[in-house]
């Protein structure tokens, strides 16, 4: 298998010649990487966090991070975003009015290093479990839920060359795929699709979630904070998102693949209730 052109290649792609072991044999053959490189969310000239990412979509991930993290109050609140690469990794410079600041000097926190950092450097217990609007009570077929992780499936041209990394879809109440992000970190994925469903206008009444990992505390904290109703994810989810989940009022579903599922909350709205 020959490498993609470049003018077809995704972004956050990179070609590679390795030795590989087949049929008991070595044999050289093209791959693809995912690159993976350091971004650091700058807010106003004050640094804020350093995330490894995916070097694809960075706009949308700047203010999906700024909101589903609670540093933004609205999307009006950020006023540009610049990116800035540099030698070492890439500058997200934003541009955002004093009330965020203010928020951000109540919850700084340093995260370095690790890909799709989720908690790690939170200064404090308290800062953890934040508060968090009501979810809209979104109504979704059995039937759109499996449609939308087979779909999101065939849409990551990312994971499809590299193996390497997550997705996140917004697809709508039929299960058609409306946008999609993918980012080696699952939380940087999500944070990529918020940005581009709130530049895009998005109504999250009108449609789900749906992620590739397992559906942690912090990706149900994320999805109620970006006006989810519904979250699916192809793996388990942990007590604490369904006790999140369940207090927010976001029906979550676990375990989509193929036609099955596995509602943690809200069966009613799943449709596996009358």
């Amino acid at each position: 298998m020959s490498a993609p052109e470049p003018a077809l290649r995704p972004a956050g792609v990179r070609a590679a010649t390795v030795q590989a072991w087949r049929r008991g044999a070595a044999q050289a053959q093209p791959d693809w990487l995912a690159e993976e490189v350091p971004v650091a969310l700058v807010f106003n000239g004050i640094s804020h966090a350093v995330m490894m990412a995916s070097p694809a979509d960075l706009e949308d991930f700047a203010l999906g991070f700024a909101l589903t993290e609670g540093l933004l109050a609205s999307p009006a609140e950020l006023y540009g975003t610049e990116v800035v690469p540099g030698p070492q990794g890439i500058e997200l410079q934003l541009e955002v009015a004093s009330a965020c600041l203010h928020r951000l000097k109540a919850r700084r926190r340093t995260l370095a290093g690790r890909t799709g950092c989720g908690l790690c450097g939170t200064d404090s217990l308290a800062q953890v479990q934040r508060p968090l609007p009501a979810a809209p009570p979104v109504q979704v077929t059995p039937a759109a839920l499996a449609r939308g992780p087979q779909a999101l499936r065939s849409g990551q041209s990312v994971q499809q060359l590299t193996g390497a990394t997550h997705a996140a879809a917004w697809c709508g109440l039929d299960g058609e795929v409306a946008l999609l992000r993918e980012d080696i970190g699952r939380h940087n994925a999500l944070d990529k699709l918020v940005g581009a469903l709130v530049r895009a206008g998005v109504d999250r009444r009108q449609g789900y979630l749906c992620i590739t990992s397992r559906a942690s505390f912090e990706m149900v904290q994320k999805a109620v904070m970006a006006g989810a109703g519904v979250l699916a994810a192809v793996s388990a989810p942990t007590a604490l998102a369904v006790d999140t989940a369940q207090s927010a009022g976001l029906a979550l579903a676990g375990f989509v693949r193929g036609d099955d599922l596995v509602a943690y909350t809200f069966p009613e709205r799943l449709g596996l209730l009358p």
